[in-house]
């Protein structure tokens, strides 16, 4: 199965990154993934989900209304 795989990295993170951080995480899951997996980079897919503030709770309280 080596380099067969196409791995798929689903990352989510509150909404407010710059393109250039999205990027860098792109990147650098590509990178440990190629290198955990063996898997040729052009197989593998990142997916970044951005979740509004209003959505993301922490202890029991929005992002938003944490002011994060």
């Amino acid at each position: 199965l080596k380099g067969s795989t196409m791995p798929l990295a689903h990352i989510y993170i509150m909404e407010g990154r710059t393109v250039e951080q999205k990027r860098a995480v792109i990147e650098k899951v590509t990178q440990a993934l190629h290198e955990a997996l063996s898997a040729p980079k052009e197989n593998v897919r990142v997916v970044i989900q951005e979740v509004p503030k209003t959505n993301w709770g922490i202890a029991g309280t929005s992002a938003a209304d944490l002011g994060r």
